[in-house]
């Protein structure tokens, strides 16, 4: 039986130190996933679609037409198969994500936490079903 592929897991918005964070507890969580940044909406366009998961900045880092990360999540998750999910601390960012199309996230602080891991783990099985 061939090993299942490693998930590919897109950071949207992160700056560097952020970024380097995220990687540390995604692979305590997933083992080796494949990690792909996006800092732009071209960068977006061009990775979501191969990406398990999108991990939403709430305040976007890079080159994009607004530094909302729960507006990007409005306007992609209509149609992007990849579930979106906002990083954010604050409760009533993560209900306003979740109202426009996100899956449920987490913030910083909790980012070790095992509700985190089984959110993480969660997302990435729908995004397989799907």
């Amino acid at each position: 039986m061939p090993e299942p592929e490693s998930p590919t897991v897109l950071l949207v918005g992160h700056c560097f130190p952020d970024q380097m964070m995220l990687k540390s507890a995604l692979g305590s969580i997933l083992g080796s996933p494949t990690i792909e940044k996006a800092h732009s909406i071209a960068e977006l366009d061009e990775h979501l679609p191969g990406a398990d998961l999108a991990l939403v900045n709430r305040v976007l880092d890079g080159s994009f037409p607004s530094e909302s990360g729960i507006g990007l999540i409005e306007t992609y998750s209509g149609t992007s198969k990849t579930p979106l999910m906002l990083i954010s601390n604050f409760p009533e960012s993560q209900a306003e994500a979740e109202a426009a199309g996100a899956v449920p996230g987490f913030g910083k602080t909790a980012m070790y936490a095992e509700e985190t891991a089984e959110r993480i783990r969660n997302a990435i099985a729908s995004a397989t079903r799907a």
